[in-house]
């Protein structure tokens, strides 16, 4: 009987509450077990939606991640504890989900996509889930689904909102439709800078598992084409509409990208990186200031950032603000400037020496690593 239809004994209890779907049955749940998805990035998204796609029984997981766990993960990753401190993210989540379901195989995928690698690891996969946290590794994703006609189930986060929508798809439009240019790289903030409510991952990575098993089942009607907008604040989900786009440079009829490009360089990083001269360390500013010397310590994060942690006697003006408040700063002075991770001092840094400023360096890393190699007392967040 069990041979009949493709599942096992075990499998067909596992899968039990999917048996009696009509929409999924035993042929469908055979469908999602001889099915493969990909989840790029195992953050706040890529978690919840490895953990549904693994239990629903799709049989080949690939997980992608370069980094390892962090304490500041637990928040939302939910499937990483304290004794996962340290491991490599894939490697945890491997073992995690291998527990939850034994009858599929999980494929760790230990590095960051980049125009080198991203073609051969996604050609194995039948949908991807773009899971990522940057525009340039969104960019990329999109870019290979199109190429080799793989879905792409993207969501993003960011304080309480989220989006979703499903890309790449035969008549569909693709992520370069909706955004055929990247912002400014100033104009974008990451969660790590922002913030993020730790459910809002979970509810679009959700999302996202929904629609890569919908896919996968062929059942459904995929975020195909709409952009849907979730408000945390107010438990709303809004949808805006979007065409394919006719002179879309990667799925458009005259495609003028046929192979992966630089996406840091098409998303303008290259151009907001301080030079190695204009940087320094946290050891060094430290050893600076024990020597005697006393730069001006500029501080561009928000006033409920430095209230959660700051450098002694530094001075508080918030990067949105810094272009019409450079009279309060000298010009003849040394100016460090430091942000949280060292991003918007980047930017704080390149206006201060179009204006002028000459003596002007950036903490690499910011705050956070001067807590972790300079001050280990101070508050991370």
């Amino acid at each position: 009987m069990f041979d009949s239809v493709g599942l096992t004994a075990d499998e067909m209890q596992r899968y039990s509450r999917h048996l009696v779907l009509p929409e999924v049955g035993p042929e469908g749940q055979l469908r999602l077990k001889r099915s493969s998805v990909l989840v790029v990035g195992l953050g706040g998204l890529g978690v919840p939606a490895a953990v549904y796609v693994a239990s629903a029984g799709v049989g080949r997981v690939g997980v992608v991640d370069s980094d390892s766990v962090e304490l500041s993960n637990l928040q939302r990753q939910f499937i990483f504890s304290n004794a996962d401190l340290g491991r490599g993210k894939v490697d945890a989540a491997e073992e995690k989900l291998s527990l939850l379901n034994p009858e599929i195989r999980v494929v760790p995928h230990a590095v960051r996509l980049d125009s080198g690698n991203a073609m051969e690891v996604i050609r194995e996969y039948d949908v991807v889930i773009d899971a990522t946290d940057n525009l340039p590794s969104r960019y990329l994703i999109n870019d290979a689904c199109v190429l080799q006609s793989k879905p792409d189930v993207f969501a993003s986060v960011l304080g309480f909102d989220g989006q979703a929508s499903v890309f790449s798809t035969p008549h569909g439009p693709c992520y370069r439709c909706l955004y055929p240019e990247p912002p400014a790289p100033d104009s974008v903030k990451s969660c790590e800078e922002a913030g993020v409510l730790n459910v809002l991952p979970g509810i679009m990575g959700t999302l996202q598992a929904n629609q890569a098993l919908m896919i996968l089942l062929g059942k459904g009607t995929p975020i195909m084409g709409r952009l849907l907008v979730f408000n945390g604040l107010d438990n709303s989900f809004n949808e805006i509409k979007f065409r394919k786009n006719s002179s879309c440079a990667v799925c458009g009829p005259n495609a003028t990208i046929t192979q992966l490009i630089d996406y840091e360089e098409f998303c303008g990083l290259k151009g907001t990186e301080t030079l190695a001269e204009f940087d320094i360390t946290a050891r060094q500013l430290r050893a600076n200031i024990d020597s005697g010397k006393r730069p001006v310590l500029l501080d561009v994060r928000e006033p409920y950032e430095y209230s959660l942690c700051h450098l002694e006697s530094s001075t508080l003006i918030p990067v949105e603000e810094l272009d019409a408040r450079l009279g309060e700063l000298k010009r003849d002075g040394e100016i460090v400037v430091y942000c949280h991770v060292g991003i918007r001092s980047a930017s704080a840094v390149k206006l201060l020496r179009q204006a002028g400023f000459a003596n002007v360096r950036n903490l690499q890393g910011g705050i956070d690593e001067w807590a972790r190699q300079v001050d280990n007392k101070m508050p991370r967040y």
